[in-house]
């Protein structure tokens, strides 16, 4: 062998014959092992794994979907990527495809509407993903959804009650109801909400939580402040709250003492704010609950009491739901998973009577 030929050798990448020669085993061991076969002797498996460690040995993805047919891809169809909710969702369906071993081909639009949502599922299409996950945070993506005929298997994230689709959730009633029902223990007389913008499916159940957990009680349900998701927003609503509470404590020190549950906690962020420039006091004057337990959220002054989602209880729900159609498990269009939040109670919510 000449000298360039030993050289182009020595710079060819390991292959799977190369593996089975180093391992002692035959090449169809070496693939079961790769597709993490059941039927293999954990010590045959072991031996191979660390053949492929020792010769640094990495998978040829395009020629494995020549063969099988599988890309090992899936897509996922996201909107306002910006937004916590929105963002760590994604993340999490992320981490789920990677531990089952796919990568993941994500379209992020700008707004959903029935030609963006078809161009995406069309894009991902010619991508040869084997599956779509389509994020649906509004009504409108509910709408554009319904009306496409998609060949691949799909799974939605958030508003799936309204499609013939299988689906995984957060409850968001429950974790609304946990945030209210915690200041109504609290004594408070009842409880202020500052919603998320209208068209949103988790601002709608949030609302709907707080509502029917204060007509439970048999309390006075005020009429909801409305904000869009952002710090600017709850800022100003919390400078129009801060001015009732301010007006309310004039009279008796008592009769000031409120609560609100923001419908997350970046408008959370501003409605304190406002209250702090208006010389109230969280939790004193108003007692305060959030809703997304940010990373920032331990670190509000005070800390805030929200609520928690786990996001990545989501993102492996909701792979497992599509992995299952693909290994032909027949999905059930009403089929749907439903991850319970938790409260998280910093001091933003100290009971009133404390």
């Amino acid at each position: 062998m000449s000298r360039d030929m030993e050289d182009a050798a020595v710079r060819r990448p390991p292959t799977m014959t190369d593996v089975a020669q180093r391992a002692g085993v035959s090449h169809q061991t070496v693939s079961r092992v790769l597709s993490k076969h059941p039927h293999v002797r954990e010590e045959t498996r072991e031996v191979v794994l660390r053949a492929i460690e020792e010769l640094g040995y990495r998978r040829n993805s395009a020629a494995r979907a020549l063969v099988t047919r599988r890309t090992q891809t899936l897509g996922v169809v996201a909107c306002h990527p910006a937004l916590f909710g929105p963002a760590s969702t994604l993340l999490g369906i992320e981490e789920a495809a990677r531990e089952e071993g796919y990568t993941v081909s994500t379209v992020n639009l700008r707004r959903y509407t029935r030609t963006e949502l078809a161009d995406a599922i069309d894009h991902l299409q010619d991508r040869g993903v084997e599956g779509i996950v389509v994020i649906v945070p509004q009504r409108q993506a509910v709408s554009a959804l319904k009306e496409l005929k998609v060949q691949l298997p799909v799974v939605t994230v958030e508003g799936g009650h309204d499609l013939d689709l299988p689906s995984v959730s957060v409850d968001q009633q429950l974790g609304a109801r946990l945030a209210t029902g915690h200041l109504l223990a609290a004594g408070y007389g009842t409880v202020w909400h500052v919603a998320g913008p209208p068209d949103w499916l988790e601002a709608e159940a949030r609302s709907a939580g707080w509502r029917a957990t204060l007509e439970e009680a048999g309390v006075q349900v005020p009429a909801p402040l409305v904000g869009d998701w952002t710090p600017l927003s709850g800022y100003r609503v919390g400078q129009e709250l801060a001015g009732r509470v301010a007006a309310a404590a004039a009279g008796r020190r008592s009769a000031g003492r409120t609560a609100v549950f923001v419908a997350n906690d970046q408008m959370a962020l501003g409605l304190l704010r406002a209250v702090r420039e208006a010389g109230l006091s969280v939790p004193d004057d108003l007692a305060v609950v959030g809703f997304d337990d940010i990373p920032e959220a331990e670190f509000f002054l005070p800390p805030l009491t929200t609520v928690r989602q786990n996001f990545t209880a989501v993102g492996q729900a909701s792979i497992r739901l599509l992995l299952g159609q693909l290994d032909g498990q027949a999905a059930r269009p009403d089929e749907r998973v439903v991850i319970a939040p938790s409260l998280i109670i910093r001091s933003s919510s100290v009971p009133a009577t404390h």
